[in-house]
């Protein structure tokens, strides 16, 4: 059941870039080995913290090979694969290869805002054509269009949907969705600074930006939450708050990355139309990265 195999922390992980923009393994390896030995509990490889609207369909499949290579069965992975046109979600799945997937993660429609019964259909073919199980991205800061909770259980009817990652940010619909939810659906928050309410609320876990800077407090934070020990889960998040508020004060990867740079774990590059954070929030994620140590 991918409710069990997905519980605790995935990291949604950035995609490193070299000076001249390629991609760099070297980082990528890096990335993964400071995550895994950190803890969290699985990787998501091209989620939209990967740039993925900026990457080509060779590099999409590159770093997915390269990212199953280097877990080498350690921790399962999921696959980021969504978009605003159905037909090509569904051709670029039979194209990927997600042998090594315990599962897809699919990003709402953007830009185009389809009605309700829209986002409904489009997952359905999304389900229909994926050779693994589909978990939905709720995330309407970014697509434009929140997807209700009523449509998401509807979705949670479907063969195929196995879950949702729900990033709306509104509370009373995460209520109303761990509410009525069948009982193998898992549900994860894609909020880093609510995710302790939210585990309270009764999520599965969280996939997670801040992960990939600190996978080891984040996802101790979760287990603890999960493990419904919260004052201990609360001392952890409040150490981690400022971190969420200076990843995510301009821009998602920008901000993370440049922690990551701080870290010395990859370089501060991004492709446009993403750029570095201003110079002044920069020097405050230095600041931040090294009061940790």
């Amino acid at each position: 059941m991918l409710k069990k195999v997905l519980r605790g922390t995935g990291v949604a992980i950035v995609t490193p870039f070299k000076e001249d923009e390629s991609i760099d393994h070297d980082a990528l390896e890096r990335l993964i080995e400071h995550i895994i030995t950190g803890g969290a509990e699985y990787i998501v490889s091209l989620g939209t913290t990967g740039e993925t609207p900026v990457l080509s369909s060779g590099e999409k499949k590159d770093i997915i090979h390269f990212t199953a290579k280097t877990i080498r069965g350690r921790v399962p992975m999921v696959v980021g694969c969504g978009g605003n046109h159905t037909r090509s979600v569904v051709d670029e799945l039979r194209s990927l290869p997600l042998e090594d997937a315990v599962a897809v993660l699919s990003a709402s429609p953007y830009y185009n805002k389809p009605s309700q019964e829209g986002i409904y259909r489009h997952y359905v073919e999304v389900a229909a054509a994926s050779p693994v199980p589909v978990i939905l991205y709720n995330v309407p800061g970014r697509t434009g269009r929140n997807m209700t909770a009523a449509t998401t259980l509807r979705l949670a009817e479907e063969k195929n949907i196995a879950g949702i990652k729900e990033a709306s940010g509104d509370m009373m619909q995460v209520m109303d969705i761990l509410k009525s939810a069948p009982e193998d659906f898992l549900v994860v928050s894609g909020d880093d600074a609510l995710a302790l309410p939210q585990l309270a609320c009764g999520m599965d876990g969280v996939i997670s930006v801040a992960a990939n800077a600190y996978p080891n407090a984040f996802s101790d934070m979760v287990r603890l939450s999960l493990q419904h020990r919260f004052s201990e889960a609360k001392k952890l998040n409040d150490i981690l708050i400022e971190a969420y508020n200076l990843m995510f004060a301009e821009n998602n990867p920008a901000g993370v990355k440049a922690f990551l740079e701080s870290m010395n774990i990859i370089r501060n590059i991004l492709r446009l139309p993403g750029v570095p954070v201003a110079q002044n929030l920069r020097e405050a994620i230095h600041q931040y990265v090294n009061e940790w140590k």
